[in-house]
């Protein structure tokens, strides 16, 4: 296949690895984003987010001229639109916004050619893909002479890069040369199977699955507050129910983040009220097991403050939504710190992948436990399990939400 121009629109989580990553593969590629200080740094080389290899691949992509960035698009052979899609708060049912979704098309209308290629790898509600073919109809362009579909990313953070190459692909057209034109380019740089399907079942793949995973999440985070009610240690009872062959129960903590497990399934709830009872359930034993962790530090520390006259001063281990990243978005853990900051409490937080953040008094692991009275587990960093923290903290009051006392260096 002819190398082609690709127009990335989104240089998010996203957006900046597909694009760096076609560049490599020498598309010559034009990224897109509406904040000119991410295109700025990317333009001098450099990415705005960490992502384990990204920014060397941005330096190397941008340095040979196969990558760039601008605020406008240019003319292209595919278009991969990649913006956000944020959610609403509408009488306790979030509801997802497509606008950006939908301002990226209109963006290209005055530039899609015959053969041009239109891919949203957004996550979106049931529906949309069909939504942006009747907007380019409505505005004069031949739906049979382009190729539009949904191909959902499935990426993990801190392996971005890699699963973008080696991890199954689902494309879903709007019709079967659509399909199969787009399946054609993916073949070109993933080396994971590529699965054809129609738009609509494509846009409820990405969302069943991380409603699939909220689900299960919700369970072991239910069962451990039972466990803690029943004083009963969760984790040893996880790890001897998993030895049945056929149960895999996942392990619970402090909530769930994420732009993905803790919003997608709003996708299909707010679409579906009165059939989406589970998933609606799953979300809220995943929100209450936030407050839980927040009333339970509470619970320690007003025993610390009846035993030594004072409020104490609470060491965080870990602010991002998930280990080893540096990604904060819906974290549970960013959650229950800033609740406890608005609660008048001293709060110091450690975290290796967080280099600055607002309000957020960050801290080495050797300053806090100089000064700290009570230590919150949130985040199983591989710092922090290399630093063997049942050791360090012997005789010190912990509390572990994520099953680092667990862990042995």
């Amino acid at each position: 296949m002819i190398k082609k121009k690709i127009c990335v629109l989104g240089l998010g989580y996203i957006g900046l690895p597909t694009a760096a990553l076609l560049a490599s593969e020498g598309f010559l590629v034009n990224g897109v984003d509406t904040n000119e200080e991410i295109i700025s740094k990317i333009n001098e080389g450099k990415a705005h987010i960490y992502e384990p290899g990204l920014n060397e691949l941005v330096r190397l992509t941008v340095k040979s001229n196969m990558f760039k960035a601008a605020l406008i698009p240019s003319s292209s052979d595919i278009f991969i639109i990649a913006v956000p899609t944020p959610i609403h708060n509408y009488n306790n049912i979030l509801t997802p916004n497509i606008d950006y979704v939908m301002m990226a098309v209109k963006s290209i209308i005055g530039i899609i050619r015959e053969n041009n290629s239109i891919i949203i790898e957004s996550t979106i509600p049931v529906g949309t893909t069909l939504k942006i073919e009747l907007l380019l109809k409505k505005n004069g362009i031949d739906i049979t002479k382009v190729n539009i579909a949904h191909c959902p990313e499935r990426v993990l953070p801190g392996n971005i890069l890699h699963e973008l190459i080696y991890n199954d692909r689902v494309i879903g057209g709007i019709n079967n040369r659509s399909s199969s034109v787009i399946e054609d380019f993916y073949k070109t740089f993933v080396k994971g199977n590529i699965y054809k399907t129609d738009s609509k079942t494509a846009e409820m793949c990405k969302l069943t699955e991380n409603s699939f995973r909220d689900v299960n999440i919700a369970f072991a985070n239910e069962l451990s507050m039972i466990c803690d009610k029943e004083e009963i240690d969760v984790l040893k009872l996880i790890n001897l129910t998993n030895k049945h062959p056929r149960v895999n129960i996942l392990q619970p903590g402090p909530g769930v983040g994420g732009h993905c497990i803790a919003i997608d399934p709003w996708f299909i709830i707010s679409q579906h009220k009165l059939l989406s009872n589970l998933m609606k359930t799953a979300r809220d034993v995943n929100l209450k097991k936030t407050q839980w962790v927040i009333d339970k530090i509470l619970e320690n520390c007003n025993s610390f403050k009846e035993k030594k006259g004072r409020k104490p001063i609470i060491a965080f281990f870990g602010l991002t939504f998930k280990a080893d990243i540096d990604d904060t978005r819906e974290s549970p853990s960013l959650q229950i710190i800033e609740t406890l900051n608005k609660k008048e409490f001293e709060t110091v937080v450690i975290d290796p992948n967080i280099k600055l953040l607002e309000n957020i008094n960050l801290m080495d692991f050797t300053q806090a436990i100089n000064i700290a009275d009570i230590f919150v587990l949130l985040v199983k960093h591989k710092e922090f399990i290399n630093l063997n923290i049942s050791k360090q903290l012997i005789n010190k009051d912990v509390l572990d939400f994520c099953g680092l006392l667990e862990m042995k260096s």
